[in-house]
């Protein structure tokens, strides 16, 4: 089982070897992949050093699985071809993940619908990951109608500069921005370019790749995402109107019993899910379950999970390790 990483000096892609070598994934040979300037520099995995290869070496190398972490450019340039050389392709930028000829996949949701076909597989966007392990065991049991979503989401979402920019402004020092305001003892409502509807293109992956990952276009989604400066993890408030009525506790206990997901939720003793509790795991931690009283069937949820990893990383590696449980690499 010969696994690339490709961008794997890069933030996620970093994360997604620590991810590997602590789920102990079946791999036999890693082959390391970024950009030409980091050609032959190494990386450590499991104690071992590995020198870090060209793209077209790790082609010729024909890896069983390739993670991509490497940017949306690279991924629509390079996806195919390790596709074409006969290697599955979990990418985890933006490229692939509305094509109608790729799979959108979180594992706990919707990886039976993978075939040994899928050779290039999308992760989805971080934020919408962590928001639909929480719906679906809902859905399936009380029809969602509409969620209305306020996120609340980490400055590594960005990138190392945009963590640098933040570490700067705690310190006083000058130095390169990663967003056009300080986002130090500031909020930013706004993640990525805005589009034509005003709404962001984060706000619009939300909307659009839920859909898509529940297989159930009559969702009505709305979506503020917002930058806080916080690292750890993202946070969202979800408010979630379902055809169906619920008894709450039966509804706290459908999550509870839900694979990936762990409850916070004792309010007299304070306990509720927050960002640096999230931190370094790989679960979806949900809290403040509430009945919406101002609205029929609905409820309110607090949502956090690390973005680095069950948003980014992990996520990408369960969809690797399913693909090897059921042989379809």
């Amino acid at each position: 089982m010969k696994i690339a990483v490709v961008g794997a000096t890069g933030l996620v892609g970093t994360v997604m070897l620590k991810v590997l070598e602590e789920r102990n994934f079946p791999l036999t040979e890693l082959i390391p992949v970024a950009s030409e300037k980091s050609v032959g520099k190494e990386i450590t995995f499991k104690g071992k050093k590995y020198a870090i290869v060209s793209m077209d070496t790790a082609i010729s190398m024909r890896p069983d699985i390739a993670l991509f972490s490497a940017g949306g450019n690279t991924s629509l340039e390079h996806a195919p071809r390790f596709a074409e050389a006969g290697t599955t392709v979990i990418d985890n930028s933006s490229a692939w993940r509305m094509d109608p000829s790729k799979k959108l996949v979180v594992p706990e949701v919707n990886a039976h619908e993978l075939s040994i076909d899928d050779k290039i597989i999308a992760n989805p966007n971080c934020s919408t990951i962590q928001m639909v392990v929480a719906l679906k065991p809902l859905h399936d049991k009380y029809k969602i109608k509409r969620v209305v979503v306020s996120t609340y989401q980490s400055v590594t979402g960005t990138g190392v500069k945009a963590v640098e920019q933040m570490m700067n402004e705690r310190k006083g020092i000058d130095g390169p921005m990663a967003y056009a305001y300080p986002i130090d003892l500031n909020v930013i409502p706004q993640i990525d370019v805005f589009v034509e509807n005003g709404y962001t293109k984060e706000e619009m992956k939300m909307i659009n790749e839920t859909r898509k990952i529940m297989s159930d276009d009559s969702i009505r989604l709305t979506a503020t995402t917002v930058r806080i400066p916080v690292m750890g993890g993202h946070s969202e408030s979800v408010n979630i109107e379902f055809e169906n009525d619920f008894d709450l506790a039966e509804l706290r206990a459908l999550l509870e019993k839900t694979e990936g997901i762990i409850v916070v939720d004792d309010i007299a003793n304070l306990k509720y899910p927050m960002p640096k509790d999230a931190h370094e795991k790989d679960e979806v931690f949900v809290g403040r379950i509430r009945r919406d009283e101002s609205m029929p069937n609905s409820v309110n949820m607090w949502i956090v999970a690390d973005n680095l990893r069950k948003g980014a990383a992990t996520n990408a590696v369960q969809i690797a390790e399913f693909l090897v449980k059921k042989g379809l690499v």
